[in-house]
């Protein structure tokens, strides 16, 4: 299981603020949409280049003109960049097809699919990494439900990352869902002690994976 932390809505300082509390906590860094619509891929390129070592993932959400923007993604250092599940699927293999050239990789935003067969569509083009999301505006109007963990169940050869509004105090239930990824954004970025509010989520993954 690893733990990815979102950076979004968030300044270039605080960003780098954040993850030098937040480094031998996390796994995979994810430069936001926001903040990428902020200042570019010029982030991106500082954010790898500060932490080499780290998985870095460009939240591009991508839906068209697919091939440009994994390119624009890849060369400034990202490792994996997202693209919308409801894309072409011409848009789809394209970054597929680059990313193969670069030896990095697609996440596929499962943000509005409701339709598992979307899911078959995705594994026949050979998607093999995907996030379930629960978007901004939806955790206003209550907590993810069980239909969203329909969508990939019985699926083989493909991780599965969880991001939307993950706390601390849902984060147990959600390790049971046999999740791979796990995305945390406010839960750290907007605690008073983002050292430690990321410490203790990475325990309770910890514990779990002794445990089982």
């Amino acid at each position: 299981m690893k733990f990815q932390i979102a950076l979004d809505r968030l300044t270039r300082d605080e960003c780098f603020e954040i993850l030098n509390e937040t480094a031998s906590s996390i796994d995979w860094i994810e430069v936001g949409t926001g903040v990428i619509k902020q200042y570019g891929m010029t982030i991106v390129r500082e954010i790898k280049e500060a932490y080499p070592n780290k998985v870095l993932v460009a939240d591009m959400k991508t839906c068209d003109a697919g091939k440009h923007e994994a390119i624009q993604a890849f060369e400034a250092g990202a490792d994996i960049t997202t693209v919308m599940a409801f894309s072409a699927n011409k848009t789809i293999a394209d970054t597929l097809e680059v990313a193969k050239h670069y030896g990095k990789r697609i996440m596929i935003d499962l943000l509005g699919v409701t339709d598992p067969n979307r899911l078959v569509e995705l594994q026949k083009l050979d998607v093999d990494l995907v996030s379930l999301h629960y978007g901004k505006d939806m955790q206003q109007e209550g907590e993810m439900g069980a239909d969203l963990f329909s969508l990939t169940q019985g699926l083989t050869g493909m991780e599965v990352a969880i991001a939307g509004g993950i706390s601390r105090d849902s984060l147990p239930g959600l390790l049971e869902k046999r999740l791979d990824i796990f995305i945390i954004g406010s839960a750290v970025t907007k605690a008073d002690n983002p050292r430690k509010a990321a410490s203790e989520m990475k325990e309770v993954v910890k514990q779990y994976e002794i445990n089982h």
